[in-house]
């Protein structure tokens, strides 16, 4: 997983030099929708997911902000606060990270103050878009169904 950050296709070009710099071949020109997973012949299963859904700029945070439920009154408040303190001259962040930031004072607001993203998910505090989590989940099940299917036996 590697965050699209300002531009999706030159960072899934970047991963395609380097897989076929060590031996991938058959790299799709574009990244599907639902992610990208690969097997060859000599060489580790590979899967690419490029945050926040293969389609888009963005990162992690852009992924967890889709989870959080439309009507979470927390979440206006938390955007209402980091406009306030960048009125105020007084955010510590750059802006480019606002939404880090927003998503951590968000998850510093809930029931378990400060819960990783990746608890928050799986604690049910995040499920506004079921459809892009559940892509997500798909992705991440059968890229590790060998390996689960192995340490079963």
């Amino acid at each position: 997983m590697v965050d699209a950050d300002q531009d999706l296709q030159a960072r899934w070009q970047a991963i395609r030099d380097k897989l076929k710099s060590v031996g991938y071949d058959n790299i799709p020109k574009n990244i599907c929708p639902e992610g990208w997973i690969y097997e060859q012949t000599e060489l580790p299963k590979i899967g690419v997911w490029i945050m926040p859904n293969n389609q888009l700029t963005g990162k992690l945070e852009n992924f967890v902000s889709y989870l959080i439920p439309d009507d979470d009154q927390l979440q206006l408040k938390a955007n209402e606060i980091l406009d306030e303190l960048e009125t105020l001259k007084i955010n510590g962040y750059n802006k480019k990270d606002k939404l880090k930031a927003f998503i951590h004072t968000w998850l510093a607001w809930q029931k378990k103050p400060g819960i990783p993203m990746g608890q928050a998910i799986t604690a049910n505090m995040l499920k506004n878009n079921p459809a892009i989590a559940e892509i997500f989940i798909n992705w991440l099940k059968q890229l590790y169904q060998d390996y689960e299917s192995h340490n079963n036996q």
